[in-house]
């Protein structure tokens, strides 16, 4: 193998490293790593934003459970239907008094 492809096989494969390295962004996450208090406001922030999602997400889930619950009380099923109305009670009790 010549000289000159050795080296344009080095250059390549050099070059393809450097764009992997780049993709990865390897130097943001180092350069957040020496700033010690960017990091952690930056994991507060993220952190509150998670916890708001997921109360967001309980809202929502706990609402359409309800909901579906009341529509199972309204058929007036047996043995579920009485279950059922006591769930809804308590969870409308609880509201009203907040």
């Amino acid at each position: 193998m010549p000289l000159e492809e050795k080296m344009n096989t080095m250059y390549r494969l050099t070059f393809e490293w450097a764009h992997i390295l780049e993709k990865s962004r390897i130097y943001q996450y180092t350069d957040l790593l020496y700033s010690p208090w960017r990091l952690i406001w930056r994991n507060i922030l993220f952190g509150a934003a998670r916890g708001v999602g997921i109360a967001l997400g309980f809202t929502f889930f706990a609402a359409t459970i309800i909901y579906i619950l009341q529509g199972l009380g309204a058929l007036n099923l047996p043995i579920i239907g009485d279950y059922i109305a006591d769930i809804v009670r308590i969870v409308q009790r609880q509201l009203e008094f907040k």
